[in-house]
Formats: structure tokens, sequence, C-alpha cells
């Protein structure tokens, strides 16, 4: 091998090491940011992190709203489990009971759910597929 061949392998593995250590530095900055989807069941069973911050999917249980000011209790279910979620602040226009929401918050203890954020469906026939399809594994028994 020749001197121009060891300088390009030592240039090409050099950016190939620093390619690498950006992609790892980003993966790791990335990780803390990553929100995961859990079902009401998965909350109740103890399967979702204590206070990670993750998305639940569900249904509105009809007669569960409870509203204290800008406070306001729910429950949110996938058929199966029922789990109560607690937000303070303004609730989307479309939020209403029987309706399909993904909340955005941190499991506080057994079924119960510190809301930062709620998001509502934005028309009769949307509902984002994670929800979608959690909602039809609850129905099937799976």
């Amino acid at each position: 091998m020749n001197l121009l061949h060891k300088r390009r392998l030592g240039i090409l593995s050099f950016i190939l090491v620093i390619g690498l250590a950006i992609t790892a530095l980003t993966m790791y900055a990335l990780r803390q940011n990553i929100n995961l989807f859990y079902t009401p069941t998965q909350i109740v069973s103890g399967s979702a992190p204590l206070n990670k911050s993750l998305r639940v999917g569900g249904m509105v249980v009809k007669n569960s709203v409870v509203r204290n000011g800008l406070t306001v209790g729910f429950q949110l279910t996938d058929f199966k489990q029922s789990v109560k979620v607690t937000y303070t602040g303004i609730l989307p226009d479309l939020f209403r009971e029987g309706q399909g929401v993904v909340v955005l918050g941190k499991v506080g203890g057994v079924g119960e759910i510190k809301a930062q954020e709620v998001l509502a469906k934005h028309d009769a026939n949307y509902m984002p597929a994670e929800v979608k399809e959690a909602l039809k594994a609850a129905q099937d028994g799976r």
C-alpha cells in the first residue's frame, strides 16, 4: 500500500468515526424526547413507567367528565380498562364524552394520569392509527 492509499484510508476512517459519533450523540439526545404510546389497560397493569412522559389513547367515558374551574377530570377507556385523567387548562373545542382522545402526560399512580396536553380527533372519521389499533385489539380480546 503506497502513501496515497494510506492517506485516503486514514481520511475515510476519520470521517467514519466522526459520522458515528454524531449519530450516537443525536440518538442519545433524542432518546429523552420520545413519547411512547400506551393504552389504559397497559397503564392499569403497571406496564407504563412512572414519571416519564407518555401518550395514552382511548375514548372518553360517558358521564365521567368533572369540571372544577380550569381543572378537568375524566375517565379514558380502551373498552377493557379505564384510567382517571386530570388536566388543568383549556380543553380542545372538539373534546366531549364518547370522543376519541390522546393524552400526553405522566402516570401519577395506579390508573391515574396527570395530563399536560389533551388532543381530540378533528372530524368524525379520523382517529390516530395507534388508538384505532389499540381499541380494536381490546375489543377483540387480544
